[in-house]
């Protein structure tokens, strides 16, 4: 990454990571798609994360250049599957925006594990940032818990976000690794650990909708990734981490764009936006006040 790039690459930059949390965003969309009505509601998260990763391959396999393996990829791997899984089975039972925002959690149970696991320093934003995201998911599980809501796919939604933090918190352990080879390692394990359930449970549905699934790998899951990784290289990750709240925002207006006339679409709660909302003031205020000093810094 460019330390103080120029005007217009750090421009290019911010463009790239936009558009990788636009892409990412489409997540909902795929998810709450009537093409797959075909697959049972229970098998249909597995169903929609193994055939995502296989297909997401198929961008990445040539992108590797320096395979190598080491004793933190096995948990790296193993919560990247678990993230996938419990992420599309959530999606699939609950409205979109219920699981994006719990998943955005990552963010606090990344500090949690970096404070308790790697002893990083604790500074009073990370504190802050931990109270209103354990706010926000106390009021969505709270207000399901009284409306009698699937409590289930909200537990899935949530360890979607856990998983994702040990993601996130094994790959800094490997800053020097060939980030390609991560993200390829981690969808080629989840195609592996989701197979037996993948075979077994598996139900043959329209050509149209494997189409679906081909591009629901490449746009939403393998390119976007590619693309925020050349972003970073012009933008610091703190700018980065508020550009990409734009994907929380966008996943429910998606869903709702496209499939509010479908009789299966769930509008969210009043609970889920005001819950969503503690969480993203939570992050905002976070990542926020880095981005106005370097701002600030930059323009000296």
């Amino acid at each position: 990454m460019i330390s103080n790039p120029p005007p217009s690459e750090a421009w290019r930059g911010r463009l790239l990571i936009v558009l990788a949390a636009v892409m990412w965003s489409m997540s909902g969309f795929f998810a709450k798609a009537p093409w797959f009505d075909g697959w049972p509601p229970e098998s249909r998260g597995v169903l929609l994360a193994f055939f995502r990763s296989l297909f997401a391959l198929l961008i990445l396999v040539p992108l590797v250049r320096r395979p190598e393996f080491r004793l933190a990829m096995i948990p790296m791997t193993v919560c990247f599957a678990l993230m996938v899984w419990s992420f599309m089975s959530a999606m699939v039972s609950i409205p979109a925006a219920s699981v994006i925002w719990l998943q955005y959690l990552s963010p606090a149970w990344v500090m949690l594990g970096a404070v308790t696991i790697l002893k990083d320093r604790v500074r009073g934003a990370d504190v802050r940032m931990f109270l209103f995201c354990i706010a926000g998911v106390a009021l969505i599980l709270a207000m399901e818990l009284r409306a009698g809501g699937n409590l289930l796919a909200i537990a899935l939604a949530v360890l979607s976000g856990i998983t994702f933090a040990g993601v996130v918190l094994t790959i800094r352990s490997m800053s020097d690794v060939d980030s390609a080879w991560l993200i390829t390692l981690n969808h080629a394990a989840t195609v592996l650990l989701l197979l037996p359930w993948a075979w077994s449970s598996h139900q043959t549905i329209q050509l149209s909708a494997y189409v679906a699934l081909g591009a629901f790998g490449v746009i939403q899951m393998s390119i976007p990734y590619i693309v925020f990784a050349r972003g970073l290289r012009r933008v610091n990750s703190a700018e980065a981490s508020m550009l990409i709240l734009i994907e929380p925002i966008l996943v429910p207006i998606w869903v709702y764009l496209a499939w509010r006339h479908h009789p299966s679409y769930d509008a969210p709660q009043w609970w889920t936006l005001a819950g969503g909302g503690l969480i993203f003031v939570g992050l905002v205020q976070r990542y926020l006040p880095a981005v106005i000093r370097n701002t600030r810094r930059r323009f000296r």
